[in-house]
């Protein structure tokens, strides 16, 4: 019998430490890098999710727009990237968003999460991707083409 014992199979192994990558940065994001944090040879299964600055949003144009964060936003998505690996079987997970002044096109989050299947990895990033849009202290201010402004919760 193999090294690992009778009963263990080497995809069957807890990964050391799923969260791989969180980060909160001021410069541009690297898909590479989140996609690379998420490498495990167990997983069958690594889903992407990038979100980018578009030009429009309610039906005026968008010219450009900041975001900006609380002090508590670092520990606010390492919450909820726990709440995602003890929710799903994760065998990795990263998250980045970029704070500052951001142009049309610009990427503005990347998360990424490798599980041993694809719905399992679908299911979370998309639980990820939402839990920080909806819980994570970062605020959106668009600045539209009209020449008005607004503050949105990201």
């Amino acid at each position: 019998m193999a090294a690992d014992g009778p009963h263990e199979h080497p995809g069957e192994r807890p990964h050391p430490q799923p969260i791989t990558l969180l980060a909160i940065r001021r410069t541009p994001l690297s898909l590479d890098e989140v996609f690379q944090a998420v490498g495990d040879e167990a997983a069958g299964g690594i889903a992407l999710f990038v979100g980018t600055v578009r030009n429009h949003d309610g039906g005026v144009g968008v010219d450009a727009l900041g975001y900006s964060c609380h002090p508590t936003a670092g520990a606010e998505m390492r919450r909820i990237a726990e709440k995602g690996v003890a929710n799903h079987p994760v065998r990795a997970l990263a998250a980045v968003h970029r704070v500052g002044e951001l142009a049309v096109g610009d990427t503005a989050v990347v998360v990424a999460v490798a599980c041993p299947h694809r719905q399992d990895a679908f299911a979370a990033c998309r639980q990820l991707i939402d839990d920080l849009k909806r819980e994570v202290p970062i605020w959106k201010h668009q600045k539209f083409s009209d020449g008005t402004d607004e503050w949105v919760s990201a």
